[in-house]
C-alpha cells in the first residue's frame, strides 16, 4: 500500500496555523460540550430537544451530524453517549444513518490531521504501536484495520491517530472503517432507540435497558469478530496456495 496524497502536504506555516486552530477548537469544544454531553445534562433538555426537532427536523439532523463529526474528529469524549441519545432522538434507522456516516467522517478527519499535521507528536507518543500496526498491515492488509474496528481492544481515537501515520490510503481507511464500525454502531443505536425517555437512560445506564433481545445483540456483537477472524484464517491459506499445487 502506498500513500497517494504525499504531494499535498501543508507548508510548515500552514501546519502551525492549522495546529493552532485544532487546539483552539478542542479547548473550546471541551469547555462548551464537556459537561453538556453527559447523559444528565442532555436528559434535562429532553422536552426542548423534542421541540427543536418538531420545529425544523432537517436543520436538527444536520446540526446533530456536525456535532458528531466534530466530537469524533477532534477525539473529544462523548461519542458513546451521543450514539445512544441519537438512537433515542431520531429512531433506529435515521439514527443509524447519521451515526454510521458521521463517525466515519470524523474518524477520517482525525486520520488526516494525524497524517499531515500531528505526525511528530503522534509518532513520539504512539511509536511502539505504530510499529505493531505497520507489521500487521504488511501481513494482513486492510483486514487488520477491519478487525480493529470490530474488536475495540484499542480505543478508536488511537486507531484514528496511529493509522494516519501508516501507508494505508484514505479511501481504504474510509470504507473499511465504515464497514467495521457498522455492527457496533447498529447495536448501540438500537439500544438508544429502545429507551422510552432519556431520564430512564440517565438513571439506569445501559445496564438498565438490557432487555433480552438487546442482550443477545451485544453477545452477537462480541462473537461476530471471532467468527470473521476464524473464517479469514481458513480462507487465507487457500488464497495463498499456488494455483498449480495439487494438480
Amino acid at each position: 500500500m502506498t500513500d497517494a496524497a504525499t504531494d499535498a502536504k501543508p507548508t510548515p506555516r500552514g501546519k502551525l496555523a492549522i495546529l493552532v486552530l485544532i487546539v483552539v477548537a478542542m479547548v473550546a469544544g471541551y469547555l462548551q460540550f464537556g459537561d453538556a454531553l453527559s447523559l444528565e445534562r442532555i436528559a434535562s433538555q429532553e422536552s426542548s430537544l423534542r421541540s427543536y426537532q418538531a420545529a425544523d427536523p432537517v436543520l436538527v439532523f444536520g446540526v446533530a451530524f456536525a456535532i458528531y463529526v466534530g466530537v469524533t474528529g477532534l477525539s473529544l469524549p462523548g461519542a458513546t453517549v451521543l450514539t445512544l441519545v441519537f438512537g433515542w432522538y431520531f429512531g433506529f434507522l435515521r439514527g443509524l444513518l447519521l451515526v454510521s456516516f458521521a463517525s466515519t467522517l470524523g474518524a477520517s478527519l482525525a486520520f488526516l490531521l494525524s497524517r499531515y499535521i500531528l505526525r511528530r507528536s503522534i509518532q513520539s507518543r504512539f511509536g511502539e504501536r505504530l510499529a505493531t500496526f505497520n507489521d500487521a498491515l504488511a501481513r494482513d492488509g486492510a483486514f487488520y484495520l477491519f478487525t480493529l474496528r470490530l474488536v475495540p481492544a484499542v480505543p478508536f481515537f488511537v486507531i484514528n491517530l496511529v493509522m494516519g501515520l501508516t501507508p494505508v490510503k484514505l479511501a481504504t481507511y474510509w470504507w473499511v472503517s465504515q464497514l467495521g464500525m457498522f455492527p457496533g454502531t447498529a447495536v448501540y443505536v438500537y439500544a438508544g432507540a429502545t429507551v422510552p425517555d432519556l431520564q430512564t437512560l440517565s438513571a439506569q445506564g445501559v445496564g438498565g435497558i438490557l432487555v433480552p433481545r438487546l442482550l443477545v445483540a451485544f453477545v452477537l456483537l462480541g462473537v461476530f469478530p471471532l467468527v470473521v477472524k476464524l473464517t479469514m484464517k481458513r480462507l487465507r491459506p487457500a488464497a495463498a496456495k499456488p494455483s498449480g499445487e495439487g494438480s
